[in-house]
């Protein structure tokens, strides 16, 4: 065997290792390099179609809070013209019912004035009525008899107190 030596180093050792290195490089690349490459490569693949489904799931979360938010902004808005709305009605409906009272309170002070003026207008025709017979009574009765003055004074106020008493 021929040992080439150069300063304590065999190179035919050396080129015999480079050789199988190089066949294992080679052998590495075929069977290992390769499968391991297109594990990484669907690897990444996996990860930014994660990370893109995240960021896809964030927007859509971001947009459905912003809507949710929008909902009920217009939701408490609704709420509150809704509750103004029935503060409104309640006043006029408060107003209607007073001016009804008020309607119906002078409707009855009215016709409660007609009543009393009607029942005064009939207690003096009655009482007009009853002077009146009084009043011919006494002339009749002055006439049937011839008195004296006393008398007739005494006989007129008899007949003023039986008035009175009736009355």
């Amino acid at each position: 065997m021929i040992y080439a030596a150069l300063g304590g180093l065999h190179v035919i050792d050396m080129a015999v290792q480079l050789f199988f290195f190089i066949v294992l490089l080679l052998l590495v690349k075929k069977f290992a390099w390769g499968p391991v490459m297109n594990m990484m490569q669907k690897r990444e693949e996996y990860v930014a179609g994660e990370i893109e489904a995240a960021e896809s799931s964030r927007a859509e979360a971001e947009k459905a809070s912003k809507e949710a938010l929008a909902q009920l902004k217009q939701t408490k808005q609704e709420a509150q013209k809704m509750i103004e709305d029935a503060k409104n009605a309640g006043v006029r409906q408060e107003k209607d019912i007073i001016e009804s009272a008020r309607s119906e309170a002078a409707r009855i002070k009215e016709a409660a004035q007609a009543d009393i003026q009607t029942e005064k207008e009939k207690a003096l025709q009655a009482l007009q009525d009853k002077v009146a017979s009084l009043s011919v009574l006494i002339a009749s009765k002055v006439i049937e008899k011839e008195i004296s003055a006393q008398d007739q004074e005494k006989l007129i106020n008899d007949y003023i107190k039986e008035v009175g008493e009736e009355l």
